[in-house]
């Protein structure tokens, strides 16, 4: 008896700033690559379906993209980072220009 089926696995290459298509508001997007693999006695063995999307974090709307827009998101998000793909680390409750303003202050510490 032969077991062998498929298994997916889901990426998050980036979030990035953009204006949804479904909502119009401008949120923040994750970049996400979904890769299906062919398994044999549950071992991934080879990819045979690579998908790409991008999903707003305000209302859950996913929209699929073509590998390139992909690619060519993923290297602006790069660039815009200084070649950091996970951008500047940050204190918890920490906003860079909103000191004294109510907002970027860390409700847990008083």
């Amino acid at each position: 008896m032969i077991i062998f089926g498929t298994r997916g696995y889901l990426y998050q290459l980036a979030v990035m700033t953009m204006v949804c298509g479904w909502c119009g508001n401008p949120s923040a997007h994750t970049l996400r690559k979904r890769v299906t693999k062919f398994t044999l006695f549950f071992v991934p063995l080879f990819p045979f379906s690579t998908k790409f999307a991008t999903q707003c974090t305000f209302c859950g709307g996913e929209q699929k993209i073509p590998k390139e827009q992909a690619e060519q998101l993923l290297a602006q998000h790069i660039a815009s980072q200084d070649g950091n793909p996970f951008g500047q680390p940050q204190q918890p409750g920490y906003a860079p220009g909103a000191q004294g303003q109510g907002q970027g202050q860390n409700p847990y510490h008083h």
